[in-house]
């Protein structure tokens, strides 16, 4: 199963990057040559670097390598995602444009119908027989357009308002791909935007009316995302003065060794009421209980199925479902099982999915990532496939979910239609 599940995959890959070089390169030529060997070369490329990223990624190979392949392989990943749709578009605007040029330039003649056309009677006399086009003062009878060649006998204007289109089509898309791919690296590189939300508690008690929680994940400090990042990250947490920070995983991606020093600036997180961490799934592929100790170092609380009781209320915290391989999965009984339910209870879980178990053990608010909002639209679709809530605020029972679409980008540092965020959850006492 799992064979013909791969064997698709690269099926549909190899047929989309034919379809591509076919629009983007093929069309566009007028024939073989060193144009479409270079687009086909290109293209390829471009998957080959894609997948040595993921792999390096993945295997933790030497991380110069990792940098070095990673901003090439992942630009190519978003790039080739938008070329796709962009010509898939053109596809609709090609047959219009094509009829609008027709409309404005007719057709060429064939030349074999036009050299037996007469001249008109005003350049011949009456005893003169009907004179071609050939015929004409100054033009060589074989040369019936004036350069001396003699096409064959078909339409001339055709193959090139054809290729005029394709290569107006295919370079309005690669100008629309190479746009939203740049403004949606830009966007993520320039640091993540700041999100209010109010969420009223009915358990809350009057004194911690307008309590803050700024809620940050999915920073994936790696290859790509590394110290100005992270500092980018911490000043804006800092400059909300939250009473309190809640760090709810894919911090990293990468081991404690590469990327120790790109993760020191959080060490500068201030909050009234300290910052505490739950890990998230890409914790479990780089070291999680490396970066359990390494978070703890910087300062963090880590909640690893445990709580803590604040002032106003409880807050808990649970592994990620991923740790389940390791043993280390989430453990609602231990976080939750025997707290007091007359107080608010807070929880910080990586995975929206984990909500139902949320909602069996009276929750009040479960504070989530992972989504990154689909990071790329239409990825927001599948998001919505996989997830219960995709990013925002909605209600499950007696139970509250936010989830943010997260700080950082995994994979492409580039975000469509999913814009980065850290929120800043202003708890409301409904006996304010």
């Amino acid at each position: 199963m799992v064979f013909v599940f791969v064997f698709a995959v690269v099926g549909v890959l190899i047929a989309a990057n034919w379809y591509l070089w076919r629009r983007l390169v093929r069309d566009t030529t007028s024939g073989p040559g060193w144009l479409r060997r270079g687009g086909a070369l290109l293209i390829a490329g471009g998957w080959v670097l894609a997948i040595a990223a993921l792999v390096a990624e993945r295997t933790g190979a030497p991380f110069v390598v990792q940098q070095i392949l990673a901003w090439p392989g992942f630009l190519w990943l978003a790039l080739s995602i938008y070329l796709l749709l962009a010509v898939l578009v053109g596809e609709i605007v090609r047959p219009l444009l094509r009829r609008y040029l027709e409309r404005r330039r007719p057709a060429a003649v064939p030349e074999a119908v036009r050299d037996t056309q007469p001249v008109p009677a005003t350049a011949a006399t009456p005893n003169d027989p009907p004179r071609s086009v050939g015929d004409t003062p100054g033009l060589p009878e074989d040369a019936p357009d004036g350069t001396g060649d003699t096409p064959s006998p078909r339409l001339v204007a055709a193959p090139s308002r054809r290729l005029f289109v394709s290569r107006v089509v295919a370079g309005a898309a690669a100008a629309a791909a190479v746009g939203t791919v740049g403004y949606g690296t830009y966007g993520v590189l320039n640091g993540p935007s700041i999100r209010r939300v109010t969420v009223p508690l009915a358990k809350l008690p009057r004194s911690a009316h307008g309590f803050r929680i700024a809620v940050v994940s999915d920073v994936h400090l790696g290859p790509v995302l590394g110290r100005g990042f992270a500092q980018r990250v911490v000043d804006t947490i800092n400059s909300t003065q939250p009473d309190l920070i809640a760090v709810v995983g894919d911090l990293v991606d990468g081991s404690v060794k590469d990327l120790g020093p790109a993760a020191a600036p959080l060490a500068g997180l201030r909050a009234r009421h300290g910052t505490y961490f739950v890990t998230g799934n890409h914790e479990y592929f780089s070291g999680a209980e490396q970066w359990v100790e390494e978070v703890r170092r910087l300062g963090m609380t880590p909640l690893e199925n445990a709580r803590t009781e604040l002032p106003h209320f409880d807050l808990a915290g649970v592994n990620d479902v991923a740790g389940e391989s390791e043993g280390q999965g989430p453990d609602f009984g231990s976080a939750l099982g025997d707290r007091d339910r007359t107080r608010a209870c807070v929880l910080l879980a990586h995975q929206p999915v984990q909500i139902h178990d949320a909602v069996d053990h009276g929750v009040d608010l479960q504070l989530s990532g992972h989504t990154h909002g689909g990071q790329l639209w239409p990825g927001s679709f599948l998001a919505a496939a996989a997830n219960p809530t995709v990013a925002g605020l909605e209600r499950y029972g007696d139970t509250q979910l936010y989830v943010t679409r997260g700080a950082g980008a995994w994979g492409p540092p580039t975000r469509v239609g999913a814009e980065s965020d850290i929120t800043v959850i202003e708890l409301a006492s409904r006996q304010a």
